[in-house]
């Protein structure tokens, strides 16, 4: 099986359960983000950045804006 045969699902599920992953995983950074306001994949955005690496072909991971409970966009 390719990787990405296996990276996706995995990236499947973190879109799905993004909430979720983040609360059980990075308890301390889920109480920063004001979830009301709701997040964003920015997955185009990060695919713009990073380029094809020279061993061949690279997939990206996962980029999602959300927004602190100070207000501050991350």
């Amino acid at each position: 099986m390719s990787n990405d045969e296996y990276d996706s699902p995995w990236k499947e599920a973190i879109e799905t359960y993004f909430q979720e992953c983040i609360e059980f995983f990075f308890p301390v950074a889920a109480e920063g983000i004001d979830w009301k306001q709701g997040y964003t994949f920015l997955d185009k955005e990060l695919q713009q950045v990073v380029r094809d690496a020279e061993l061949g072909q690279r997939f990206v991971d996962k980029l999602v804006q959300v927004w602190r409970r100070n207000g501050e966009e991350r």
